[in-house]
Order: C-alpha cells, then sequence, then structure tokens
C-alpha cells in the first residue's frame, strides 16, 4: 500500500474522533448549542405570543379588505412589530448581557455607565423637540382619523374621499416616523459593568469546554480567553466614540488596531496568546450566521437578487483570481484566493472559509481581512453618499450596496443611510451572497487539491478533498437549512415573531462577540515584520483595488439590468 493511501485510510479513522477534537466542529456544537438554548425558549413561550400577536393578524387581515390602508392597519402593523421573542423574559436578560458598551463623546467611560441624572440632562435638549413632534402626529392623527371616517361614511366609494383619507394618513404616517426617528435619540440610564463582567465569565467557560476537549490547558485557556476578552471590551469601547465612528472606525478595525499595537510593542503576553485562537472563534460566529440565511426572506426579492449576488460574484472571484496570477503575477497563489473571496464574496466570513480551503497562511488571512475592513469602512460612507448624489433609485442603490460592500452590518448601515427600501433590498442581497460560502469553499477546497497543490504523479481522491474542506461551512449550511425550514412550516408572520425577531436576534448578538473577539485575536497573533513580505510591491493592495473596482461596475449594470429592464414589475411591489 502506498503512502498516499496510508495517509488516507489513517485520516478515515480519525473523522469519528475529529468530532470532538477538531476546532471546526466545536464551532458547530457551540453554534447549535446556543440556537437550540434560544429555540426552544421562544417555543416554550410561544403560546403568550400568539395570544398578543392572533388580535393584530386579524386586524391586519379585516383592513387590507378594504380599498385603502387604514388607520387601523398601520395601528395593527405597527404592534405586531412588537410582539417578538426576543422580550421573552429569559432572552431579554440574555440579551442585555450581550449588549455591547453605548456610545461616547468625551469620556471613555461613558460607554459603560450612564445614570438617570446624566439621562435627564442629555435628553433635556432633545425633549422640547420631541414634545413639538407628538403635538404635530397627534394633530395629523385626528385630521387622518376625520377624513378616514368620510371615507368609510361614503362605504369607500367615493374615490375623492379615498384619495383625500390616503394622503392623510400617509401625512399621519410620516409625522410619526419623524417623532419615533428623534424618539431614538432619548437615552436610557445603563450599567454595562456587571453585564460585561458576567459576560465575559460566560463566554470563557462556553468556549473553555471546547478547548479542553481539543487539547488545551482548560485553566491556561480560560485565563487567557479572559486577557482577549478585555482587549475586546476596549475596542469596542473604542468603536463607540461618536466622531471615529462617523469616520467608520468601528469597533471590527480598532480590534485589530490595538490588538496589532500590543503584539509589535510590547508583544503579546504568551499566556494571552494561548487563547488567541481566531479560527476557533470566527467559525463558531460563521455558524451562527447561517441562521440568518433564510430561504424565504431569499425570494423577498426574487430572481433579480439572485443574478446580482450568483452571477456576478463568481465571474468577479474568478477574474480577480486570474488578473492576480496571470497580471499581477502574485507569488502565493493562497493569498489571490483569499483576498479574491474576501473582496467578491461577502468579506471576512468568505475570507477564513477560504483561507480554510485552501490551506492559506495565517499572515495572508490577516491581511485579507485588514484590507476588507478598511475598504469597507471608506466603501460604507463614500457610496451611500455617490447613490443620493445620483438621484439612485432606493432598489438599485440597495443593490448595489448588497453585492459590493463587504461586511453584513455595513451593508445594513449603509442601506439605512439612503432609506428603508434600500436597506431592506441591500440586506436580501448581501444574504443571498452569503450563501456562496460554502459553495466558494468546496470548489477551492476541489481546485486547490486538484490543481494548485497536488504533486507531480499525485492521485488525489474524494478523502483528500473531504480532509480540506472547512467543516464548520457544513454547520453554516445546515443552520441554515433547519431555520429555513421551521420558518417555512410556521408561516411568515410567525417565523419573524419566533425566529427572526427572538433565536436570531440571540444568535447574532453572540455571533457579534464571537467575531470580535476573532479580530482582536488576529491583532495579537499579527507581527508587522512577517507582514512586509506579503506586501511588497503593494500587489495586494493593486488586487483588491482592481477587483473591487470590476466588482462595483458589473454589479451595479446587473442590477440596473435585472431590476429595471428584465423584471421591473418585481422591483414595482419591492
Amino acid at each position: 500500500m502506498s503512502q498516499n493511501s496510508d495517509i488516507v485510510v489513517d485520516r478515515a479513522k480519525s473523522q469519528w474522533s475529529d468530532l470532538w477534537k477538531k476546532e471546526d466542529y466545536w464551532a458547530i456544537w457551540l453554534g447549535l448549542f446556543i440556537l437550540a438554548v434560544a429555540l426552544c425558549v421562544v417555543m416554550n413561550n410561544r403560546p403568550s405570543l400568539d395570544a398578543k400577536s392572533g388580535p393584530l393578524l386579524a386586524t391586519i387581515a379585516q383592513e387590507k379588505a378594504k380599498p385603502i390602508k387604514t388607520i387601523e392597519w398601520y395601528e395593527a402593523k405597527a404592534d405586531l412589530k412588537k410582539v417578538a421573542g426576543r422580550d421573552v423574559p429569559f432572552l431579554k436578560s440574555v440579551l442585555g448581557l450581550l449588549a455591547t458598551p453605548g456610545g461616547w463623546h468625551a469620556n471613555p467611560l461613558d460607554s459603560l455607565y450612564l445614570s438617570k441624572e446624566a439621562a435627564d440632562q442629555a435628553n433635556a435638549k432633545i425633549q422640547p423637540k420631541l414634545d413639538e413632534l407628538k403635538k404635530a402626529e397627534a394633530e395629523a392623527l385626528a385630521n387622518a382619523k376625520t377624513a378616514q371616517a368620510a371615507a368609510a361614511n361614503a362605504m369607500y366609494k367615493d374615490e375623492a374621499l379615498n384619495t383625500q383619507a390616503t394622503a392623510a394618513i400617509d401625512s399621519w404616517q410620516k409625522a410619526k416616523g419623524a417623532t419615533g426617528k428623534l424618539a431614538k435619540k432619548i437615552k436610557k440610564p445603563f450599567n454595562r459593568y456587571g453585564s460585561l463582567i458576567g459576560l465575559g465569565v460566560g463566554l470563557g467557560v462556553l468556549v473553555t469546554i471546547g478547548a479542553c476537549f481539543m487539547g488545551y490547558n482548560p485553566v491556561k485557556f480560560f485565563l487567557g480567553f479572559i486577557g482577549v476578552y478585555v482587549v475586546c471590551v476596549l475596542a469596542q469601547i473604542m468603536g463607540k466614540q461618536d466622531v471615529m465612528k462617523g469616520w467608520g472606525l468601528n469597533a471590527e478595525i480598532w480590534s485589530i488596531i490595538i490588538g496589532m499595537l500590543i503584539a509589535n510593542t510590547i508583544g503579546t503576553p504568551k499566556w494571552i496568546k494561548y487563547s488567541a485562537q481566531v479560527e476557533y472563534f470566527i467559525k463558531t460566529g460563521l455558524v451562527l450566521l447561517g441562521a440568518d440565511v433564510l430561504i424565504y426572506k431569499l425570494m423577498a426579492i426574487g430572481i433579480p437578487g439572485i443574478f446580482v449576488a450568483w452571477v456576478v460574484t463568481p465571474i468577479v472571484l474568478v477574474c480577480t483570481y486570474i488578473f492576480g496570477q496571470k497580471v499581477l503575477k502574485i507569488p502565493s497563489p493562497t493569498l489571490n484566493i483569499v483576498i479574491s473571496a474576501d473582496m467578491s464574496v461577502c468579506g471576512t466570513s468568505a475570507a477564513i472559509a477560504t483561507a480554510a480551503a485552501a490551506q492559506a497562511k495565517k499572515e495572508e488571512l490577516t491581511l485579507s481581512i485588514g484590507l476588507s475592513l478598511t475598504f469597507t469602512a471608506i466603501m460604507m460612507v463614500v457610496i451611500p453618499a455617490i447613490i443620493r448624489a445620483c438621484g439612485m433609485p432606493e432598489v438599485l442603490g440597495g443593490a448595489w450596496i448588497g453585492g459590493t460592500i463587504d461586511a453584513t452590518g455595513a451593508v445594513a448601515a449603509a442601506g439605512a443611510f439612503v432609506g428603508p427600501k434600500a436597506m431592506q433590498v441591500a440586506a436580501t442581497v448581501k444574504m443571498i451572497q452569503n450563501v456562496l460560502i460554502g459553495v466558494t469553499a468546496f470548489f477551492v477546497a476541489i481546485y486547490f487539491t486538484t490543481r494548485v497543490h497536488k504533486q507531480e504523479g499525485e492521485k488525489v481522491g474524494a478523502m483528500e478533498i473531504w480532509h480540506r474542506f472547512p467543516k464548520f461551512v457544513l454547520g453554516f449550511l445546515g443552520v441554515s437549512l433547519i431555520c429555513s425550514i421551521i420558518c417555512s412550516n410556521l408561516g411568515a408572520d410567525a417565523a419573524t415573531i419566533l425566529i427572526e425577531n427572538g433565536t436570531n436576534k440571540v444568535g447574532g448578538a453572540f455571533r457579534g462577540w464571537f467575531f470580535a473577539l476573532a479580530f482582536v485575536a488576529i491583532g495579537l497573533t499579527t507581527n508587522f515584520r512577517e507582514l512586509k513580505s506579503y506586501l511588497k510591491g503593494g500587489k495586494p493592495i493593486i488586487l483588491y483595488v482592481c477587483g473591487q473596482s470590476f466588482n462595483l461596475l458589473l454589479t451595479l449594470l446587473m442590477a440596473w439590468f435585472m431590476f429595471y429592464k428584465v423584471f421591473p414589475e418585481i422591483t414595482a411591489k419591492i
């Protein structure tokens, strides 16, 4: 038997033990555990949630039969949004524990504690204007009720009265929106000290359980994790500073900056570096991300969104990789493919999956993520500004944002700058694009195993490809499939209440912390001297800029063509 055959047999024998010894699988188990607990709690409280939503859904159905959207329809819709699984007492407490530091301007400690007196003082500047808006809203509502009553008395058969009622109700909704927007700026007292300490201990115990099975010393790992977590909290605080946040210097960027400063000045202490496990943290976050990729949500904008995400993305990825190999002649194919996937698919999520599939070096992944975060911060400010300056339609702008900006959170923020419809389309397109994480990892594993890394005369079988394939991607896809099936059985309204605004809110909060920990770990384990050789000649930066420029042009063209030329009827319904 050949040496390669012996290796394949040994790997086959180790598959079962890998289930509890490898970080890929522990990422799956931790993600499934978090989501399963949240799902059980939500489902256990479903009767009380159904009791609240039932009458509201009945009102919506009854009012929907009328020729105009009535006041009662809008009020029932607004009240229905307040019925959410996240407000179940246990999950509400968990989400309170998972809360990140608040915003601050001059004193960083303001992000951890805000007294009632300080909150009242800050709100005193807003309250008079808010009172004015509330008064205007009340007047608009009174006018809307008068106009609607006139239309109702005519049995909604007088078109002129219907038009007047609709206009009055729209004015009320506009006034209500203005009130709600300002009301969000009202500050509430909070104390994050206790919750952040509790969260650090809780997350530490959770990840240490898996680390113990993977062969780490549990005491050393837990203590090292607390060190990583403290740096993570510091980065979260820095990312909430008003001015820096406005510049796009968010917590993710600060996580890497602070980590790198420590690593390249005083040096990362060995006891902290022991627990700075980048892939363990980020893979767990990616498994949790799968819960947000719901099939029925993907179909919300139909075929146009699929074309933007699933046709443009692979074209850009392949073309960028070929450009890097043939034109720029980047020495490392693994660095090339990780940057190409990071830029074209969905940022850091795709980068970590692709790096695992291609067996890229840690420094290559770090460089790719650094480029991604830097350009994402720029694009999330610049692209919405371009869209608004050009007067671009919200649907087109949203699709452009969703297909080009890398990070999911940045996509939602950039879409919100343009408008609510743009945010909806952008988030959905990005969700559709996220599906390609697993597909990309699969094909990269095949290509690099059979072509790039294949030795002369070597026979590569399915077992070798399976060994190379990042298993946590199966968790990502599995969670997506399970949650999609559950949602389809629940129906759209129940799925929104129980899953999207329940289970997934908890999973999303955990995911945010795991990603933040991963970025800190990247910084703490990165040496500038190690990155220097990869930046030689600026080729990685040129690759990213050229690839993203191609991505921006092709995505905009495809979005315009699909949403406005091929499927305008779908666009009209969004």
